[in-house]
């Protein structure tokens, strides 16, 4: 068991694995995906967004108990700014820090490719997912109305400015383990 696990208080089989997604991880990626939306991803989609990421334009990762991914995230850049386009867990880990994890280690990858802000829509019957963003600075700016296979509106979050200070301060915070695991990476 490692120091930072005794630390948080946590098993060794419990541990958490933050990695980048790969096509071995889609079997379990789009069981998360299938229950998660009403309209989801399919893995050609997913097989595009992956191509993308290898020429740099997104990044995605999985959060991995042992074998099994357990969530995902996603980000696509464009001129400065980094936009959400998913975070999903498996039902029988939310609540769990595992969307946590996920949002600081995307966070963190804006932070590194020099963006200044982060966007994403969330659904306004989702309040859970609502409260996680605000946790982490994002702010409603907009309403995009029947946005959600044309039927819910979707609140449009920003958070800016989060090369400062502050954000990272907060991103220690809420998630000390992605700390560890930016600063394994060389990258912090």
């Amino acid at each position: 068991m490692s120091v930072l696990t005794r630390l948080l208080g946590r098993d060794a089989d419990d541990e958490l694995v933050i990695e980048p997604m790969r096509r071995r991880h889609l079997a379990d990626v789009l069981e998360i995906e299938q229950v998660s939306y009403p309209k989801p991803w399919s893995r050609n989609v997913f097989h595009s967004e992956l191509e993308l990421a290898r020429a740099g334009d997104r990044y995605y990762i999985v959060a991995r108990s042992g074998a099994v991914a357990i969530g995902y995230a996603g980000l696509m850049f464009v001129v400065g700014d980094a936009h959400v386009t998913n975070i999903a867990v498996s039902a029988d880990r939310q609540r769990h820090g595992v969307a946590t994890r996920l949002l600081a280690n995307l966070s963190w990858e804006a932070i590194n490719r020099g963006c200044e802000a982060m966007t994403l829509e969330v659904r306004v019957s989702n309040v859970g997912a609502q409260a996680l963003y605000r946790s982490f600075g994002f702010v409603p700016a907009g309403v995009r109305q029947r946005y959600y296979e044309n039927t819910e509106d979707a609140i449009v979050m920003w958070c800016h400015d989060i090369a400062d200070r502050e954000f990272r301060e907060r991103l220690t915070l809420l998630s000390p383990e992605s700390v560890l695991a930016v600063w394994r990476q060389g990258t912090l």
